[in-house]
């Protein structure tokens, strides 16, 4: 489902010290910067330090993808309703992308019900969809996903049915990891955002 619900507000981000260094304090998109050097900005979504695992069961850490561009997105896998779009979405996108740009962009997908979504749905999901070796379908602890939640902007709250209600978008990240872009138009092309992908 997709009734955007208030999970955990800016405001709570910053009070809860989720946006790490004091220069996070603005979630406003940043401009697309020079190529990954020295020190992690203050308004990078690197500078959160969070327990993650991929649908391989190896650690991850979004820092790791410093250097490239990423979508970055939030699901969760018995989703029957937007998620697929949002998948199909993110996959036509990357499609769509001249060959150089698709090379170097990376796609993070992350589940708000880890719960459910252990190591082997997450492989599993990312079979069902076609996911290649530069997605990374990511669980972790409650706490650790809803700070990302916090950062990205997105909404979601479990119903008694066990199912969610949540927000659907999808974040453009430049090589330093600051969100430059974002978009909510799924199951159809976004000109703009594909623009700014191109742009990195």
């Amino acid at each position: 489902m997709t009734s955007p619900l208030p999970f955990v507000s800016r405001r709570d981000a910053l009070r809860y010290g989720l946006l790490g260094a004091a220069g996070v304090a603005s979630l406003a998109l940043a401009r697309p910067g020079r190529a990954a050097t020295g020190a992690t900005p203050g308004d990078s979504l690197y500078q959160l330090r969070a327990a993650l695992a991929d649908q391989d069961g190896h650690a991850f850490e979004l820092a790791s993808l410093r250097g490239h561009p990423v979508l970055v997105s939030m699901f969760y896998s018995s989703c029957e309703m937007v998620c697929p779009v949002l998948f199909e979405t993110v996959a036509h996108t990357v499609r769509s992308l001249k060959p150089a740009v698709r090379d170097r962009l990376r796609v993070v997908m992350v589940t708000f019900d880890p719960a459910r979504d252990t190591v082997a749905v997450l492989k599993e999901t990312a079979i069902k969809h076609g996911c290649d070796s530069n997605w990374s379908l990511v669980r972790g602890s409650d706490a650790d996903v809803r700070r990302i939640a916090a950062l990205l902007d997105v909404q979601y709250r479990r119903l008694p049915s066990g199912e969610f209600n949540h927000s659907s978008s999808i974040e453009l990240l430049d090589p330093e990891g600051r969100i430059v872009k974002r978009t909510a138009t799924l199951g159809q092309d976004d000109s703009a955002f594909l623009a700014a992908i191109q742009a990195l």
